[in-house]
């Protein structure tokens, strides 16, 4: 605490440089350390001055979350405001006091660096920034003019991201329902669109949120046409031979089955068997148990059902395999015989090793049908198979660049929406495979042109692997206790006071943070346009005047086909 001599003399020279050098000193600095600094804001008749004239334009000081900036011996360094109270020094005195967290350095050209290398000593002054000056900081930042928002506390800043870092060091949405995911997503790729027109971006749409179509059955996306195409994910056909031994063996055998091991065993020996015969006339090099080429899953199943069966001594005397593999054919047959997973057993186009070509290029846009943006729509694939089918996309994700050679130059991004449901934390075996490949991509996807953006609103139920690994976090508004905890303990320049701000960010309004900005920034997201698919369901006009009448023996219909 300040004595009252010393609240004097800090207050005389506030004085003394305001009527001789300033009109944007507001404070001086009475503590510092390596993570923060304390400084005594200036008051007038013991009023704080909240509001500061630069110019011709009106500065806010002192706000949480807003920029200052310490002057010291030729060196400025920008800090944000963590919180701000009052004190009393011994005497009475009133004393308005604020924590600022120092975030980087402006060399006297104005140019911004991250990290502070001249440390202050108290004493040192505490300026206003104007919004010309917090302009400059984002824009010469600016990675190809990727403009996403404006700075919350002026309305008027703009906000750009760096475009490389964001999307290559891989990034992080995160905010609970109603926060505004879907329209920053939207809006995100909106703008890296008009930058960026030849981006790669695949978009794994969980709720039918940004393709052609909506719940209703009819929709439209909200990426420009020409840039945008949109795919069910079961007509894009994923197909059982692209499937690794593992996700197999999950799929097909149950692990608590006592016959596990040699069910496993014999099912390995089958594929390689039936994918080096299928393909014998090709130059296809070593063909292992997880080579992405065709063979006949019929095959596969007669193969299984003779080892089953087998006996010798006209039947008298029965194999080391004989009976073994009940469950096993029993859970292939279930399988094949469900027209829901036609797609994925039984396709239609994706039946040639050959078809992988084409498979590929509608993946990554470079088809017949030329866009930057594939929506994936995965609303309808079964649920007990998604967190497989998740997992396949990363796959083909992270193959197309692994083995290509001018991945450097053809950087994709993969946009992960509710990666809780496939990206949890924790062990299950049902999630294994797409959890191992997302996190894969977390930890070498950069070096390959790889990045993934996550997207959740339970950012406590994923994977902290791949949360860990995230450069950049835009947190949008998070109410609920354990999120915010992870959220804080996982994002980095954790200055406490802006993301304190959590719970009471508006709609569409981020605390952005990390490599993909220049200074952790609250911002609110340019409003998309058009929107995507997930505006709020209008309960109270539906209910009060009566909605469009149901057709509920189509809708059985439907159900029966399982068309949406």
């Amino acid at each position: 605490m300040l004595s009252d001599d010393q609240a004097r003399g800090s207050t005389e020279k506030a004085a003394r440089t305001m009527n001789s050098r300033t009109d944007t000193l507001v404070g001086h600095l009475v503590e510092v350390g390596g993570e923060s600094f304390t400084a005594v804001m200036h008051s007038q008749d013991g009023e704080f001055q909240a509001e500061r004239m630069i110019g011709m334009h009106k500065v806010l000081i002192g706000q949480v979350g807003s920029y200052l900036k310490v002057s010291h011996h030729g060196h400025d360094i920008v800090v944000m405001v963590e919180n701000m109270w009052e004190e009393h020094t011994p005497g009475g005195q009133l004393l308005h006091k604020a924590r600022l967290s120092p975030l980087g350095e402006m060399a006297v050209g104005g140019e911004f660096k991250r990290g502070v290398t001249n440390y202050p000593t108290t004493g040192a002054e505490v300026h206003a920034m104007s919004d010309m000056q917090l302009e400059r900081i984002f824009s010469d930042s600016a990675d190809g003019g990727y403009k996403v928002g404006k700075l919350s506390a002026t309305g008027t800043t703009d906000v750009f991201f760096r475009a490389s870092k964001f999307f290559g060091r891989h990034a992080a949405i995160l905010g609970q329902t109603g926060s505004g995911k879907s329209w920053t997503v939207t809006s995100l790729v909106q703008s890296a669109l008009r930058t960026m027109p030849s981006a790669h971006i695949i978009i794994m749409d969980m709720h039918a949120e940004y393709g052609d179509k909506d719940m209703g059955g009819a929709g439209r996306s909200p990426f420009p046409e020409g840039k945008v195409r949109c795919l069910d994910a079961r007509e894009l056909e994923v197909p059982y031979w692209l499937l690794s031994f593992g996700e197999l063996t999950e799929l097909f055998i149950d692990e608590d089955d006592a016959n596990a091991a040699v069910q496993q065993a014999l099912l390995r020996n089958a594929i390689i068997d039936l994918k080096r015969e299928t393909n014998a006339d090709q130059d296809l090099g070593a063909i292992t148990v997880d080579a992405p080429v065709y063979f006949a899953m019929d095959d596969l199943y007669e193969r299984i059902k003779d080892a089953n069966r087998r006996s010798s001594d006209f039947g008298k005397t029965k194999s080391a395999t004989f009976g073994r593999f009940d469950q096993l054919l029993v859970r292939m047959e279930s399988l094949l015989n469900d027209n829901r997973y036609d797609f994925l057993l039984r396709p239609r186009i994706r039946t040639s090793t050959d078809s992988l070509v084409g498979l590929m290029e509608d993946f990554m846009g470079l088809g017949d049908v030329k866009a930057a943006v594939t929506v994936l729509d995965l609303s309808a694939v079964p649920i007990d198979v998604a967190p497989m089918v998740t997992a396949q996309i990363a796959r083909l994700a992270f193959e197309f660049n692994f083995w290509n050679p001018q991945c450097r130059e053809f950087p994709i991004t993969l946009v992960c929406e509710e990666a809780h449901e496939y990206i949890p934390r924790g062990d299950h075996p049902r999630y294994k495979q797409a959890k191992r490949m997302m996190e894969r991509i977390a930890k070498v996807g950069r070096k390959y042109g790889v990045g993934l953006l996550v997207v959740s609103q339970r950012p406590h139920d994923v994977s902290e692997t791949v949360l860990a690994q995230c450069g950049t976090y835009v947190c949008l508004r998070i109410t609920n206790p354990n999120d915010q905890d992870y959220v804080t303990a996982m994002v980095p320049d954790a200055a406490q006071g802006v993301l304190g701000a959590l719970t009471s960010l508006g709609p569409g309004e981020a605390i952005a943070m990390g490599e993909g900005v220049p200074v952790p920034v609250r911002l609110q997201v340019n409003r998309p346009n058009p929107p995507p698919n997930s505006s709020d369901i209008d309960f109270t006009t539906h209910w009060r005047h009566g909605g469009a009448d149901v057709d509920v023996k189509k809708l059985v219909r439907r159900w029966h086909k399982q068309v949406r």
